[in-house]
């Protein structure tokens, strides 16, 4: 007889999208088991130790600079449920520091894409099978050490929904072919793009017309690649997808594309696709990946373009009716004073284009090639131009408190050394 298996949901507003896909999975999937989310720590403790199953799973998942206040909020809510069931850490951060995450208390860290481990994770309580058979995790030994099982297959984005009865935006793309070296995506999700069918989209957008939702938005690394293997933009495919969202829609809906939460490559904003753009979406602002104003930098970082197409897409876009909202990333590897006030003048520039510049701070973001680098260093004087650029209301950004997360990330990457060899289960 099949165990009962309740699956408790540490349900933060920060990762819903991903959370929805797993869920959507094991509904898929028909995996038998009781769901409920806990949108507090304390919640969260109040479903695990009520809970009547035979089997409890706690799912959690977080971002790199969010890792340390999750730790906390874990040791909270096992001392409130008595330290019953397994949790399960899940993510980008979890992906590439499983041992940490097994140091900080989770049972169990999921590698990779979470569809098909949640799956067969699930299913193994319910069978009280070995959780060595089940794809993508990390499980802690005897000693401590994060043991791995077999990687979980990468499958077509079509293999399963976004969401089932829930909303949110669509993902459309999965995995990016261009390996920048700050960036989380393609070190998780692969340097290939995967693209969602448009008739698996249009499925979703259905759904939710008819939960009375008029507006549809999408997750993609970068907009304008739809449907393409490489490096140039496919519009045709693109013109297929928006004009099937919009046959689903009703004549009051709405579609965003190229804004939050998704981005556009400089390089794609051409005229053409403007006026495409222009045809079928509703949002008057695109998010543009400048990242810096120094061609250097760029080259390192492996951005793949330099300054020269961020100048024409800003003029571009503005001339189409956008305003664009360009990404600026200061104290990136290598960088120089010198850099940055190539970075502060292009900023500046493209704000009298009619840009809006959103600044970051570099992060040494685990599973990245520059995971070891040193964090972040912004002089005062770069620091006074960012606050006079934003005082004007040319730019925004979270920028302090990244610095802040650089530093941390930078002492947890000196704590845990890369490993040359990785014990498997």
């Amino acid at each position: 007889m099949a165990l009962a298996v309740s699956v408790v949901v540490r349900y933060r507003k920060a990762v819903t999208y991903g959370v929805h896909a797993l869920l959507a999975a094991l509904e898929t999937a028909r995996v038998e088991h009781e769901l409920r989310l806990g949108t507090t720590p304390e919640e969260t403790a109040g479903h695990i130790r009520d809970s009547r199953a035979d089997q409890v799973l706690t799912l959690w998942s977080f971002y790199s600079p969010d890792a340390g206040a999750m730790a906390a909020e874990l040791a909270a809510v096992k001392e409130l449920s008595g330290g019953r069931g397994l949790h399960i850490a899940g993510g980008v951060h979890a992906t590439a520091e499983p041992q940490q995450v097994i140091d900080a208390g989770w049972d169990l860290a999921g590698i990779g894409e979470g569809e098909s481990t949640i799956i067969a994770l699930v299913r193994a309580l319910r069978e009280d099978a070995p959780l060595t058979t089940v794809p993508g995790l990390a499980i802690r030994d005897a000693d401590g050490v994060a043991l791995r099982t077999r990687p979980a297959p990468q499958l077509p984005l079509d293999a399963f929904p976004s969401f089932v009865g829930r909303n949110g935006p669509i993902e459309i793309t999965r995995g990016c072919r261009y390996t920048c070296r700050f960036c989380q995506t393609p070190f998780m999700f692969g340097g290939q793009f995967r693209h969602r069918s448009v008739g698996s989209v249009r499925e979703h957008v259905r759904g939710m017309v008819e939960r009375g939702l008029k507006d549809i938005r999408f997750i993609t690394p970068t907009s304008l690649s739809y449907g393409s293997p490489g490096p140039d933009p496919d519009l045709g495919a693109v013109e297929e997808l928006l004009a099937g969202v919009k046959e689903e829609l009703p004549p009051h809906g709405r579609v965003f594309f190229g804004s939050f939460p998704s981005e556009v490559r400089p390089e794609h904003v051409t005229p053409e696709a403007m006026r495409l753009l222009k045809r079928y979406v509703a949002n008057d602002n695109l998010i543009i990946g400048a990242q810096s104003g120094s061609d250097r930098v760029l080259a390192a970082s492996g951005r793949g373009h330099d300054t020269s197409p961020v100048r024409d897409a800003v003029r571009i876009a503005v001339e189409h009716g956008f305003r664009p909202n360009v990404d600026f990333i200061f104290g990136m590897p290598g960088e120089d004073e010198t850099d940055q006030a190539a970075s502060l003048r292009l900023a500046a520039d493209l704000a009298e284009l009619g840009a809006r510049i959103h600044t970051h701070t570099f992060m040494p973001l685990p599973g990245t090639p520059w995971r070891d680098a040193e964090p972040a260093f912004i002089p005062l004087t770069t620091m006074r131009e960012l606050d006079r650029l934003a005082q004007r209301g040319d730019a925004y950004g979270h920028w302090r408190k990244q610095a802040e997360h650089s530093a941390r990330l930078a002492e947890t990457a000196r704590a845990y050394p890369r490993r040359a060899r990785r014990r498997r289960a």
